[in-house]
């Protein structure tokens, strides 16, 4: 029997939206002149299959040969991805920085050691800016090697600053690491266990707690460090069911956004779960006037470009607004009919 439902190409297709689906052919098209491309040829028609059959494919376009179809699966595959690499997305900070960070290797491989220099201070600037130190500790290693191999006459004071600034990268990804773990352990804990239930189970997430909580926690200054040191609190409360702890770093974890705005565009996942607990805090608290200034907040936030451009976001915001607006009515006791 055909499978009908996990075909990863399948998949992809029907997730495209019209305008990305104009691109891809566009992008396709432009490479060569003819019009009868197998990659058109199958994509034409996974696009006009309501669920994915291989032997209707076959069946209804002779051009595609079965001998063919896997190659040609993944040619369409990896020109499917590109085209949409190719767009565009002001808040794919990410994706902006891997392309530079091709053109930095691209400009090495063609001997031009000082425009790749440049390249590579345009992504440690950009990184610094946004927070990317896993791109900035990449950009120093390239640029490293770039001094170490070659005679580029700034090497005078950089043997020292690459060092220093080398040292100071890897000190925040570790304490970055540490927190990172202990935020997705206790996350997990509580999906294995839910919540504490007695005296026994909150001495020993309270345990758990302490143990993997780093000690220098005060020295943690970076938006990541903060962020995943808010997230580790806001679940230690919530498993204990220690409400008003889980309000306060729920609330600290949307002011560290709030502070830094330009971190919702490159984090938005991050803000918008956030924007979750925050209301669920509130209700919890049968806090009214807040959760509905937060509701309020998170409705208007729903209708931005952040979310509106981005699947997993708008589905995302979706799921949580709905469910925020659920307790609303428990809250106002208008969950009843009458």
């Amino acid at each position: 029997m055909p499978n009908r439902s996990t075909d990863v190409l399948f998949q992809l297709v029907k997730s495209l939206k019209k305008s990305e689906k104009r691109n891809f052919k566009l992008y396709v098209r432009r490479n060569s002149a003819s019009e009868d491309l197998k990659i058109i040829q199958l994509f034409n028609a996974l696009d006009k299959m309501e669920e994915y059959d291989e032997a209707q494919l076959l069946k209804k376009n002779k051009g595609i040969k079965k001998q063919q179809l896997s190659n040609t699966r993944a040619l369409l595959y990896r020109q499917i991805l590109s085209s949409l690499r190719l767009i565009k997305n002001e808040f794919n900070v990410d994706i902006q920085m891997h392309e530079q960070m091709d053109h930095a290797r691209i400009l090495y491989n063609k001997g031009l050691y000082h425009q790749s220099l440049r390249m590579l201070d345009k992504i440690k600037e950009n990184a610094r800016g946004f927070n990317q130190f896993t791109f900035l500790l990449q950009a120093l290693f390239f640029e490293q090697q770039i001094e170490a191999l070659h005679i580029t006459r700034s090497m005078q004071d950089r043997a020292d600053s690459l060092a220093a600034e080398m040292s100071d990268v890897n000190q925040r990804l570790a304490s970055t690491g540490r927190l990172s773990n202990l935020s997705l352990k206790l996350y997990s804990w509580y999906i294995r266990n839910g919540h504490a239930r007695n005296e026994e189970d909150t001495k020993a997430v309270q345990q758990f707690f302490e143990e993997n909580l780093p000690e220098d926690i005060q020295s943690c200054k970076g938006f990541y460090e903060k962020l995943y040191l808010f997230q580790s609190y806001t679940w230690y409360a919530f498993i204990g069911q220690d409400f008003l702890l889980y309000y306060r770093y729920s609330q600290k974890w949307v002011d560290l956004f709030e502070k830094e705005k330009f971190m919702i565009g490159v984090e938005t996942a991050h803000y918008i779960k956030g924007m979750h607990n925050l209301l669920g805090a509130h209700f919890d608290l049968q806090n009214y006037t807040k959760f509905i200034q937060a509701l309020d907040h998170f409705e208007k936030f729903s209708r931005s470009d952040i979310v509106l451009n981005d699947d997993n976001n708008r589905i995302q915001t979706f799921v949580y607004l709905h469910i925020s607006k659920i307790n609303k009515h428990f809250i106002e006791g208008t969950s009843r009919q009458t």
